[in-house]
Formats: structure tokens, C-alpha cells, sequence
């Protein structure tokens, strides 16, 4: 893919990019510390302890998510920047449009992301 091809992909992963890191900022308090965000948010009596645990688990299982989006679209920048962007990292065979443009952060073909998932579901 060249590099002008490559430019409305880069414009949607720097979109995503901002929207998360703007979202972890708002679930981390924005301009409070992070310790002080969690401290407020956690340390409401009205809530039940099974509550707080429940919404902190939660709220784990969602910062992990996002880093992990994160680091996804902070790859296919990468792949992008180094002109390998669109290839399957796996078989190099080119990525179809349609499925970058549902997932601009894809780094397989679907044949191979299938047997990806195939293989961590066994």
C-alpha cells in the first residue's frame, strides 16, 4: 500500500487513538490524580462492598481492553510508518480494503486471524 493509500487509514487509527486516551483520561479523573479519582469513586457508603469490587473489576477489565486496543492501533501506525501496512503479518498476502476500513487496526487476513482464534480457543 502506498503511502497516500495509506493516509485515510493513519487519519482513522490517529481518531481512535485520541478517542481512547481521552476516555481512559475521563474514567481516571480527568485533571484529578489517578488516586484521588479512585479514591472518590470507591469510597461511596451507600455502596455495598460486593458493589465496589464488582465495579472495580469492571473497570480493570476495561482499562485492559482499552490498553489493549491501544496497542493495536499503536502497531498498525507502526506499519504504516515502515510502508508494511494492508499485509497479513503472517502470510503477507494483502489485507482487503473491506476489512480495513471495518478494522483499520487489523494485522491479519481473515483466513489467518481464523485460525488465530481457532487456536487460542482450543
Amino acid at each position: 500500500m502506498t503511502p497516500e493509500q495509506a493516509t485515510p487509514y493513519r487519519q482513522q487509527l490517529t481518531a481512535m487513538r485520541t478517542a481512547i486516551l481521552a476516555q481512559m483520561n475521563d474514567q481516571r479523573g480527568g485533571v484529578l490524580g489517578r488516586a484521588e479519582a479512585a479514591a472518590d469513586h470507591f469510597n461511596r457508603r451507600e455502596d455495598s462492598s460486593a458493589q465496589v469490587a464488582t465495579e472495580r473489576e469492571l473497570e480493570f477489565a476495561i482499562g485492559e481492553r482499552e490498553t489493549g486496543e491501544l496497542a493495536l492501533i499503536d502497531a498498525a501506525l507502526a506499519r504504516i510508518a515502515t510502508g508494511i501496512y494492508g499485509e497479513c503479518i503472517d502470510c503477507a498476502a494483502p489485507i482487503p480494503a473491506p476489512r480495513l476500513k471495518a478494522s483499520p487496526e487489523a494485522s491479519r487476513c481473515v483466513p489467518c486471524q481464523e485460525k488465530v482464534e481457532q487456536h487460542q480457543a482450543a
